[in-house]
């Protein structure tokens, strides 16, 4: 399968997306331009992610707790025949101020399947309390960890949804920058990847989950006192010369749709590999809703294609040996 191409999946949209949209949209949008107003309502976001119970997960998946520098974070292992010598760090999402490596097992265990590797999803330190550069400080050391517990760099991939998105292309952006090994590929689901000040208009009244104006709010909250147009903070507008085949998944009404595009864009301009998916009508990281959406557990088939197609043939890794 050829890496750098741009997809639109033409699969039926399934009665499920149609409820769980409309759904969305009258619930949760308007409940996040109320409630993300204020500092205090991302406290009391953050401290109501923390006591969230995670969902029932399959018989085969296994958490264990993982120590990677002050934050923490777990290993998932599903599915058979995982290579331990390889490993995929994850970088959940929640707008720098919610969720954790828990609320994202839905995602994280199917990736473990899908990579045929364990996971190491990383509970990374977040806004209110830590600024980006903490969070960026935990990716990038939870990466040199692995590097140093002996895995190769081209053993390792990285990703992330949403804010994770952005932590996984601001941290192979630092990991360029300070001459460390980049791993093999990244995927990245709905990117947050601009935090600068400017309006979104594209998809702004289509999106079903998130408003425009709450995630400028938020962006200018982060990017107090820091240059916005700084690729470590606004990833959309770095120089991706060098780094590593990237997958990006979004969804055709996201808001945020127009920013995958753009990194796709300036990732290609360096010479960059860039399967780029926009799925019709999903909403912002569907991949988490693949417990009740035909589309989600579609996405994980797409990217396990991603995967494969990142391996040498059969007689390369033979003639590389021999």
């Amino acid at each position: 399968m050829q890496i750098d191409r741009d997809v639109i999946p033409d699969y039926p949209l399934s009665w499920q997306a149609r409820a769980l949209t409309g759904l969305m949209r009258t619930t949760l949008k308007p409940a996040s331009s109320l409630l993300m107003r204020h500092p205090l309502a991302l406290h009391g976001a953050s401290r109501l992610g923390g006591l969230a119970r995670p969902l029932p997960l399959p018989a085969h998946v296994g958490v264990a707790p993982a120590r990677f520098t002050a934050c923490g974070g777990e290993w998932i292992r599903a599915g058979q025949g995982l290579d331990e010598r390889k490993v995929l760090l994850y970088f959940h999402g929640g707008g720098y101020f919610a969720c954790s490596p828990r609320t994202h097992r839905p995602i994280t265990w199917r990736l473990s399947v899908t990579a045929r590797r364990p996971v190491l999803a990383l509970d990374y330190r977040q806004g209110p309390v830590h600024p980006l550069s903490a969070s960026l400080s935990d990716a990038v050391e939870a990466y040199r960890c692995l590097l140093d517990r002996g895995y190769e760099p081209g053993d390792v991939l990285l990703a992330g949804d949403s804010a994770g998105g952005h932590l996984t292309l601001a941290t192979l952006l630092a990991l360029r920058d300070r001459g460390l090994p980049v791993p093999a590929a990244a995927i990245c689901l709905s990117p947050w990847a601009d935090l600068t000040d400017v309006p979104r208009r594209a998809n702004r009244w289509q999106d079903p989950m998130l408003p425009e104006s709450r995630i400028r709010w938020l962006a200018r909250r982060w990017t107090a006192g820091l240059d916005a147009r700084d690729p470590l903070v606004s990833p959309v507008l770095g120089d991706y010369t060098g780094l590593p085949p990237l997958m990006i998944v979004t969804g055709s009404t996201e808001v945020l749709r127009d920013e995958g595009r753009r990194v796709a864009l300036r990732a290609r301009q360096a010479g960059v590999p860039v399967t780029y998916e926009e799925w019709p009508r999903m909403p912002h990281v569907f991949p988490i809703l693949a417990d009740v959406l035909p589309e989600a557990r579609l996405a994980f088939r797409h990217m396990a294609g991603f995967l494969s197609a990142l391996e040498p043939p059969a007689g390369e890794n033979t003639a590389a040996a021999a």
